[in-house]
């Protein structure tokens, strides 16, 4: 493993995963594409400790995070954005924030950040979160994520069930954190969109790293020209 990169994961078996090996640079936006079952969601979700692996390893910086429990890989800097938009529902948009900062602290600064990246935010932020459109949803998942100052944001199929025009903004400020510095590891179906922001891309097939390489290599493969891009 190389320790200069910021993230490192190994594993040989976890459920739906075998013999997978990644790396997130620091200041990298690293997207890893596949189909449903290809074992995306198992990957970030064991480098984020909501999943247990026997074997394997996670590197943030050289130090082993993979037995750590979840709260304290959050505090180190491992933030997820899960698949399903996890938002506390009666609470409000500003609420929602403020409990995810460090110890549930205001933080304008930060929060001012999100409202920045997401306009929409700022207009409901006194609305509760479970009113709110399934968009506007994953924009505050994305939001209570930064609030924690994550030095890599984990990003589980932010596109998924959204409009178009709702993923354009996902993906807008998916590329302005990602020119900001923040390390971002992406997973996405939409290997479109993904491979237009990423700096580096794997592709995932029934658990296991069927190619790696810069999105414009990964672009030029017929296997996935046919199943990815049309």
């Amino acid at each position: 493993m190389l320790q200069t990169s910021r993230l490192c994961a190994s594993y040989r078996a976890i459920q739906a995963v075998r013999d997978v090996s990644i790396e997130v640079p620091d200041g990298s936006l690293v997207a890893v594409l596949g189909a449903n079952g290809a074992g995306k969601s198992t990957l970030v979700r064991s480098i984020a400790g909501v999943h247990r692996q026997k074997t394997g390893t996670v590197l943030l910086d050289g130090t082993p995070i993979q037995s750590m429990p979840l709260h304290k890989i959050t505090r180190l800097g491992v933030a997820l954005v899960p698949e399903g938009r996890h938002v506390v529902a009666p609470l409000t948009v500003a609420e929602n924030l403020a409990l995810s900062s460090y110890a549930g602290r205001s933080d304008q600064a930060l929060e001012d950040r999100v409202y920045d990246l997401f306009p929409r935010l700022a207009e409901r932020r006194d609305q509760a979160a479970g009113l709110m459109s399934g968009g506007e949803q994953q924009m505050l998942a994305m939001g209570r994520a930064l609030m924690t100052r994550p030095r890599v944001l984990l990003l589980d199929e932010p596109s998924m069930g959204l409009a178009p025009s709702i993923i354009s903004v996902i993906y807008e400020a998916i590329a302005a954190l990602h020119a900001e510095g923040q390390s971002i590891l992406l997973i996405e179906q939409d290997a479109t969109r993904a491979l237009a922001v990423a700096d580096h891309a794997y592709l995932l097939q029934r658990g296991e790293v069927r190619m790696a390489g810069t999105p414009a290599e990964l672009a030029q493969s017929d296997d996935i020209k046919k199943a990815y891009l049309g």
